[in-house]
């Protein structure tokens, strides 16, 4: 019941609906907590902890889906395509390490999604890098470091600020943008819209429906394969390897995005959406008929135990413009003739 409360309330902060006036109050409060915060990371009040090699932040200002992960797949294996080791660091969102394990959490494409999270689990098997879980970022990153990575990717990690960073790169979403503008709880902002002014990048995903910020570029998900999630065997786009009309399942922060790439691939189905970080049982993949079932990657990671045979992943890639490429090459030449960057 909290899970779809909290989507009814997120619906209604991109949306804009009048009543959350009423949470104002509580915004002006949430933004003096976070100031403060941010001015305690400036002012050496507290720490900040340097890898020693190039950190790349990928994250949001906003609540909700916004395709941060098919960006940061792409950009580690875009980083390892030039030579780079990269590791990503992640929260991982829901992951609990089994009795007896610790963080940091080392993750793998077998690992078991209940103690690793679904997102860090499908980065391990879209990447093939290393990947490591930890609430304490800094720590996280020092293993990955201690392994041999020589740049980081901390995911989702923009407003964990206790470990150093030299590019900042946001993801919006392009349709939805920055719904009403506010901060939490009268809006869907971690951070108020003037902390887009210090990030280094903008990626917006799909062309916007507002007035794209100082230093962004638009990038594209773009669908690449089937991969039918009982055996692992991939398909083209077209013909469609299935008959007829589907059930497709989205327990996602936009689902309508995914229903939408459906519909331009040409798909009949009937949409189930699913709060973020949906925790998947069988009964929910459960219907009255014989249907294959459609779901995202991201969701695929957390049915994979459930043993059912008619379940096709739709596999997508972040498509970023060549400019924002030829940006990122020159930043990353900078870092490595250099040093890392102090943006503390």
């Amino acid at each position: 019941m909290s899970d779809r409360l909290g989507e009814r309330w997120l619906q209604a902060a991109y949306a804009g609906a009048p009543w959350l006036v009423a949470l104002r109050p509580l915004e002006m409060l949430y933004r003096w907590v976070i100031r403060r915060r941010a001015h305690a990371y400036r002012s050496g009040q507290r720490e900040v902890w340097r890898a020693g090699v190039p950190v790349i932040v990928v994250g949001n200002v906003t609540l909700g889906g916004t395709g941060k992960s098919p960006l940061v797949a792409w950009l580690a294996r875009h980083l390892t395509a030039q030579g780079w080791r990269p590791g990503i660091v992640s929260r991982g969102y829901v992951g609990q390490p089994a009795a007896g394990e610790h963080y940091p959490l080392w993750v793998t494409a077998e690992s078991p999604v209940a103690q690793s999270g679904d997102e860090p689990r499908m980065l391990a098997r879209q990447t093939g890098v290393p990947v490591v879980v930890d609430p304490d970022r800094p720590r996280g990153a020092q293993m990955l470091v201690e392994q041999g990575c020589d740049i980081l990717l901390s995911d989702d990690g923009l407003q964990h600020l206790a470990l150093g960073r030299d590019i900042e790169l946001v993801v919006v979403d392009g349709r939805r943008g920055f719904g009403n503008a506010r901060c939490l709880p009268a809006g869907p902002l971690r951070e108020p819209l003037t902390r887009l002014a210090t990030v280094d990048a903008v990626l917006i995903n799909g062309e916007p429906a507002f007035c794209p910020p100082d230093k962004a570029w638009i990038f594209h998900l773009v669908p690449g394969r089937w991969r039918r999630l009982a055996t692992g065997i991939t398909a083209d786009l077209q013909p469609l390897p299935f008959i007829g009309p589907v059930h497709a399942i989205a327990g996602i922060g936009h689902p309508q995005r995914f229903f939408d790439t459906l519909s331009e691939l040409g798909v009949t189905f009937e949409p189930h959406a699913f709060p973020d970080h949906h925790h998947f049982t069988a009964q929910d993949l459960t219907f009255d008929d014989d249907l294959p079932v459609v779901m995202t990657a991201k969701d695929a990671e957390k049915c994979s135990t459930l043993h059912n045979e008619n379940i096709w992943v739709l596999e997508v890639e972040a498509e970023p413009p060549p400019a924002f490429v030829a940006w990122l090459e020159t930043r990353l030449a900078e870092a490595a003739g250099s040093g890392t960057v102090d943006k503390s």
